[in-house]
């Protein structure tokens, strides 16, 4: 196996007949020197919880890119995301992200998340068709974003593409060369603008996430400016496309399940229910498909050894299908209860925004069905453009129809 194997049309289209074949054939599958990939839910839990594992995001780049490649903009902008980071820089770094993301300032946020999807479907109104990416599961986390940084919409949309772009540089196979240069002039864009964004607040402080990262400290340290763009940068991408593509792969995926997606209707009133439903949404066709992980020393997991130095691209859309751990993980069932799923990583590095995208998830979720109760697809979801990545998965387009 190699890194080409993940960017066929047949895999973006549908990557888990491909994750089946990778779980069946062993618990780790060497894919080029020292780089190996793995699909299987205990392996891939076990190390990211363990301390022995951690990020060389610079070391994953020469591996596939070359040396001189680790001083391109876009791969030295992601390199300072605590997110690409061990302890003790980690933990510092999470701790101050962690003031503006704990789970009383995200319940705080409620009310914002919710009245931007009301008034999303009320620019929809009584269209007969729209697309549901374009019109909705797009612009909803952009102008979230957006009122969280305080930033102007129209800025948020413009910056999309942009952030579009960086994130591509996140994927497992090795962008083209003229895919490369458009994220590194995508990293440049977007670190001039909120480098203004910062120079501005800190000359005016307002009630914004960057104003409250400039403001956070633990034990008398800071966030550097360098810290706080490289890491606005992250959020931002991280807002705008993984919860676009988690709303547009739940719809999806309900529309293909009708029994299922009957069921949720019946339980939109009753929020534990919807939100039971929803991680079982996520598990089953998630938008961030692998992350990446380094051994500092040789690791054994049960009879598994991964040796010192090794990376390993850990396939969480795998893992999330394994059925060693998921009775009939291939189908959507949404009476699961405590759903086994990796979707948003494990250990230290367990994303941040979370429970953000999932108040997202739900009130997107629970707004669509019940503004538009008759929603369906508009086209053959047999034939849908998925983007070309193999790291966020979700779709280009989905025309629905309300009626």
């Amino acid at each position: 196996m190699n890194f080409e194997a993940f960017s066929t049309p047949e895999f973006f289209e549908n990557p888990y007949p491909m994750y089946a074949k990778i779980r069946q054939a062993g618990p780790l599958l060497p894919v080029g020197p020292n780089v190996f990939v793995t699909g299987r839910f205990t392996l891939i839990d076990a190390l990211l919880r363990d301390r022995r594992m951690g990020k060389t995001y610079l070391q994953s780049v020469q591996a596939r890119y070359g040396e001189a490649a680790t001083q391109d903009p876009v791969f030295q902008a992601l390199s300072r995301t605590f997110l690409m980071m061990n302890p003790p820089a980690h933990t510092r770094l999470r701790a101050l992200l962690m003031q503006a993301f704990n789970r009383n300032q995200v319940e705080a946020l409620r009310h914002i998340v919710e009245a931007t999807t009301q008034d999303l479907l009320d620019r929809i109104g009584d269209r007969a068709e729209f697309d549901l990416v374009a019109d909705f599961a797009l612009p909803l986390p952009v102008e979230i974003i957006c009122r969280l940084l305080d930033i102007p919409v129209a800025h948020g949309i413009e910056l999309g593409v942009a952030a579009s772009r960086l994130a591509s540089a996140l994927d497992l196979a090795p962008l083209a060369p003229a895919q490369l240069a458009e994220a590194n002039d995508a990293a440049l864009t977007l670190e001039a603008y909120f480098q203004g964004v910062i120079a501005q607040r800190r000359a005016q402080p307002g009630d914004d996430l960057v104003s409250s990262l400039l403001a956070a400290e633990d034990e008398g340290a800071r966030l550097s400016d360098a810290e706080i763009v490289s890491n606005v940068i992250l959020l931002f991408v991280a807002g705008h496309e993984t919860t676009s593509n988690m709303i547009g792969n739940t719809m999806i995926a309900l529309f293909r399940a009708p029994a299922e997606r009957q069921r949720l209707a019946r339980a939109l009133h009753e929020p534990a229910r919807v939100a039971q439903a929803l991680a079982e949404c996520v598990r089953f066709d998630g938008p961030v498909q692998m992350v990446v992980r380094t051994a500092f020393e040789d690791v054994t997991v049960d009879d598994v050894t991964v040796p010192r130095g090794s990376i390993v691209f850990m396939l969480t859309g795998a893992a999330n299908r394994d059925p060693a751990v998921i009775a009939n993980p291939d189908q959507l069932d949404l009476s699961r209860e405590a759903v086994p799923s990796l979707s948003f990583g494990g250990g230290i590095h367990y994303c941040l925004g979370a429970r953000l995208a999932m108040l997202e998830l739900e009130s997107a979720i629970t707004g669509l069905l019940s503004r538009f109760p008759a929603l369906a697809p508009a086209e053959d979801l047999d034939r849908l453009a998925w983007h070309r990545r193999n790291n966020l998965r979700g779709v280009r387009a989905l025309a629905v129809r309300t009626r």
